[in-house]
């Protein structure tokens, strides 16, 4: 464990569904790989005893499939449980005590987001928050003002470079390779901008509703929910410049991330170089404007547990982005998320401008070449190319070439990014500037819509059947007669 390596794990949330479905699990797989070996403090307000919190560990990782008896032995030996109110003084004097001797402890915040402040206060009172650092899930904030108004309240508490806003989508392997498959290939920068490329499409679809979280989703919709972080950091990674950062002067022997990134003081490290060009795009791309959005919601949402009988909330949003900057001037971006859609599964595709001229049969200005991502729930990178059917006719048809599929053993989003945290590398968390920008980005259009008298009122939802890839307004949206690439999850795309 190096010096700048957390020496203690504190997470608020420990008998959340969070912890449940994700976090037990996590830690057990860091612990069996080596990467964990330091106190666990959970921390909650429920009656529990440390015994049932590791039984109720033992259950979670145990539905997840992957227990290990071996690790989670150890794990158990590790975790330690507070039971107290976040409200309370008495509890962070309990947290103090426990951490003993630790010098760098690690908060992680898996509570809701009223929660965010008295616990953050709460550390700072009691003197936690000397050389700690904090995660912070999602979301962040529910608009502009309140994601700064959240940033400024965590810096009363904690430094820039100590706050991690975590958003589990950046810890997808398949979403790491956006950023390497750019950066990697030499024939992908020459014609990765406005010259070549003439669209790209982002969609993320959801086979299921809102599964028993009406409450939870009539406070979130589909905007807040995926669009604001997921789909824009996706689009960030696929539109960022080149990071540039000080490598050369790199010295000493701390880990290497995915990246390349290391802490380092007083150096420009890959990952600040990273988040500084994800930041510099996110701040290019244009507000959303109303005539560019279309916002659904699935029959029978309504009837959900918890939601309004006249819910305006959309479970599916349409959209149409632009990047002001030279390399992506002009070029749209459509960006596709809703529930109960046909299938489960998030995939870009990147169209190119047909060639200056048909030599052959015009189907190729038809049919152009593509790149496509699907990033789940399997992973595949395809190039689509034409190629001439067998004949005398100079004639050509599709032909995908698939250029990597990956559907083997990978590390879960959570213990990657919860290992980042514990080793202070940043480049997979979201900066609290790329978080205001991404807000600024669809700020104008989350509740209301002016209208010709001056009024506002809120923006109506367009009913869809479940099933269907959502209102048929989402193809106004389009400035091309193509539509939308509707994913088929077949091993080879169209």
């Amino acid at each position: 464990m190096t010096a700048s390596h957390s020496d203690a794990l504190v997470f608020f949330g420990a008998t959340g569904d969070l912890a449940y479905k994700q976090i037990f699990p996590a830690l057990q797989a860091m612990i069996r790989h080596g990467h964990l070996n330091l106190p666990i403090i959970g921390v909650a307000k429920s009656g529990l005893t440390v015994h049932q919190l590791r039984e109720r560990a033992r259950d979670s990782i145990q539905n997840s499939g992957t227990f290990d008896a071996g690790a989670f032995a150890r794990l158990s030996a590790q975790l330690i449980y507070i039971d107290g109110d976040y409200q309370d003084d008495a509890t962070y004097a309990q947290i103090r005590s426990a951490l003993g001797q630790s010098v760098r402890p690690l908060y992680y915040l898996a509570i809701p987001p009223s929660m965010f402040e008295p616990v953050t206060l709460g550390l700072a009172k009691s003197g936690g928050t000397k050389n700690a650092r904090v995660i912070v899930e999602k979301p962040f904030g529910r608009d502009l003002a309140s994601a700064q108004a959240l940033n400024q309240m965590l810096h009363t508490a904690f430094e820039e470079d100590a706050i991690f806003r975590i958003d589990h989508y950046l810890g997808k392997e398949a979403v790491e390779n956006l950023l390497y498959f750019r950066f990697s290939n030499t024939f992908v920068e020459p014609i990765w901008h406005r010259d070549y490329v003439a669209s790209v499409q982002i969609t993320m679809a959801e086979k299921f509703g809102v599964q028993g979280r009406g409450a939870f989703y009539e406070e979130v919709g589909a905007i807040r929910d995926v669009v604001q972080n997921h789909m824009l950091q996706v689009m960030a990674l696929l539109t960022m410049e080149m990071p540039i950062a000080d490598i050369d002067n790199h010295t000493g022997d701390a880990p290497v991330s995915p990246f390349g990134a290391w802490q380092e003081a007083g150096k420009n490290t890959a990952q600040d170089a990273i988040r500084d060009e994800k930041c510099r795009v996110l701040s290019a791309m244009r507000p959303l404007l109303l005539t560019d959005l279309v916002r659904g919601q699935f029959q029978g949402y309504r009837d959900e547990p918890g939601v309004a009988s006249d819910s305006q909330v959309e479970t599916f949003a349409a959209l149409k982005l632009h990047i002001d900057n030279p390399r992506w001037q002009d070029v749209p971006f459509y960006i596709r998320a809703g529930k109960q859609l046909p299938v489960t599964c998030t995939e870009i595709v990147v169209e190119l401008k047909p060639p200056p001229s048909t030599l052959f049969d015009k189907t190729g200005a038809e049919h152009p070449n593509y790149f496509l991502f699907r990033l789940s729930p399997d992973f595949l990178i395809a190039l689509g190319t034409r190629t001439k059917l067998p004949g005398e006719a100079m004639v050509g048809m599709a032909t995908p070439l698939i250029a990597h599929r990956q559907p083997g053993q990978e590390m879960t989003p959570y213990e990657r990014l919860l290992g980042d945290a514990l080793q202070g590398n940043s480049a997979l968390f979201t900066r609290g500037d790329m978080v205001e920008a991404a807000w600024r980005v669809v700020d104008p259009v989350l509740n209301t819509v002016t209208i010709s008298t001056g009024q506002t009122k809120t923006m109506p939802v367009i009913s869809y059947a479940p099933g269907t890839w959502g209102p048929e307004a989402a193809e106004q949206i389009m400035d091309t007669n193509d539509g939308w690439h509707n994913p088929a999850l077949k091993d080879t795309p169209p």
